[in-house]
């Protein structure tokens, strides 16, 4: 799980890896054998029994730096990941932190190349709100229209949601369903259904040692 790849200094939510070590971290992956690849993809592939020596990539927000510094890593390796993206603040900021760095978002444009380039886009709500507690109306809101709103945009169907915050509870998981998609990721270790996939976070302190025991410890929860 990662979220901006990016030199800025100031990073109050610890969101933001460097471009050099970002890098690193790709190159420790394809050192081990592993391959990078979008969580769509590798969802598919678990329902195959084929997913031995895939790591799935994801990008929550979808910064604009996702299309200037990730995505030629990414090729540069033969990786793919996906993007998590706020369909309803495209071209615009992160303007749901309330401290740290106004981060640019992608704009439409450049959601329709990194999708063309073959990285998977899904959706990070409208608006990025948390959506445990939501009512109907409101979900709707968040989850499918969000959904049409990235589909009109790259001409594909969308197939992951991603809860911003990690935030959901049974009413978001079930509009989820509702709406379409394949699954969709939460944080940290959540309830591990397909409405819930648990991911790792890596951060800028993620070097060889660290990424080394995080794997460990996914193999031992695992």
């Amino acid at each position: 799980m990662y979220h901006s790849v990016a030199q800025d200094g100031d990073d109050p939510y610890l969101i933001t890896v460097h471009p050099r070590r970002f890098r690193q971290q790709i190159r420790w992956l394809a050192a081990r054998g592993l391959r990078g690849v979008g969580v769509g993809a590798l969802v598919r592939a678990h329902a195959l029994g084929r997913a031995r020596g895939l790591v799935g990539l994801s990008f929550d927000d979808g910064y604009r730096d996702f299309a200037d510094q990730v995505a030629p890593v990414l090729a540069e390796y033969d990786f793919t990941a996906t993007v998590y993206v706020v369909a309803g603040k495209l071209g615009g900021h992160n303007d749901w932190d309330c401290e740290g760095p106004r981060k640019p978002l992608m704009t439409p444009r450049q959601v329709q190349e990194v999708a063309a380039a073959g990285l998977e886009i899904g959706s990070h709500g409208l608006t990025h709100r948390r959506l445990a507690g939501l009512g109907r109306r409101e979900l709707a809101a968040q989850i499918v229209d969000s959904r049409v709103a990235l589909e009109d945009v790259t001409g594909a169907e969308v197939e992951g949601f991603c809860y911003p915050y990690g935030s959901y509870d049974r009413a978001a998981a079930e509009a989820v369903a509702e709406a379409g998609y394949g699954y969709a990721c939460a944080t940290g270790r959540s309830g591990g259904s397909r409405l819930a996939l648990p991911r790792c976070y890596v951060g800028e302190r993620d070097g060889a040692v660290r990424l080394a025991v995080k794997r460990g410890l996914h193999r031992w929860r695992s």
